[in-house]
């Protein structure tokens, strides 16, 4: 049998070589991704479960600014709620699922809610609200020009929010149940979720909350 030359054979072993370590070097980048792929999703997991959330609309209380069905991103770790922020609740005495409203008033503001002029007043000013549903828009007209009508299960409307709560309203103020009401009330900032930052679904009512 001949004989290798030596030259053919060490250049054969070389290409081994080189071929074994492209193919470690592809297992070591593989891991590598793998390993940074699973830090990713540790990471984001660990985000969306104690610093936010992501909720969706039930209903239309918080009408036109929000719709029925509209998937919501929502801060929770180191949100303080303000007025005029769109916050999420959860009040069990009051409803069992988490709800949506938005923060009309804090701790020590009065508040006055003039029903005869569809008016709000925070500390004795006017609150302009251009989010609201004026036109009773999806309440089969039932309230005519009044977009804010007084009912009997509304008790409050001239007081001072006390301390640890905020008084909150639906945008669509005719088709909301919110803290005019006893059942809800003032609501304790403990039962308070998060602010929310956005809508990011659909896309066509994709819009950020400041």
């Amino acid at each position: 049998m001949r004989k290798k030359d030596p030259a053919a054979r060490a250049a054969e072993e070389t290409a081994l070589e080189t071929e074994d370590a492209e193919e470690r070097a592809a297992d070591r980048d593989f891991f590598d991704w793998m390993q940074t792929l699973t830090a990713v999703l540790v990471v984001v997991v660990l985000v969306f479960t104690f610093f936010f959330m992501v909720i969706s609309v039930s209903g239309s209380s918080m009408y036109p600014t929000l719709h029925d069905g509209d998937i919501m991103l929502v801060q929770r770790i180191g949100y303080t709620p303000q007025a005029g922020d769109i916050v999420v609740l959860r009040k069990e005495s009051f409803y069992d699922e988490a709800i949506v409203k938005r923060c009309i008033a804090v701790a020590g503001q009065e508040v006055e809610i003039d029903y005869e002029e569809n008016r709000v007043y925070i500390d004795g000013v006017v609150l302009e609200e251009d989010y609201l549903n004026f036109t009773n828009e999806g309440l089969s007209g039932q309230y005519g020009d009044d977009y804010m009508v007084e009912k009997d299960s509304m008790v409050y409307s001239d007081f001072i929010v006390p301390e640890g709560c905020i008084f909150v309203m639906g945008d669509n103020r005719n088709g909301s149940s919110d803290s005019r009401t006893a059942e809800l009330g003032m609501v304790d900032t403990r039962y308070v979720i998060g602010g929310v930052l956005a809508v990011f679904f659909p896309f066509d009512r994709a819009a950020l909350f400041s």
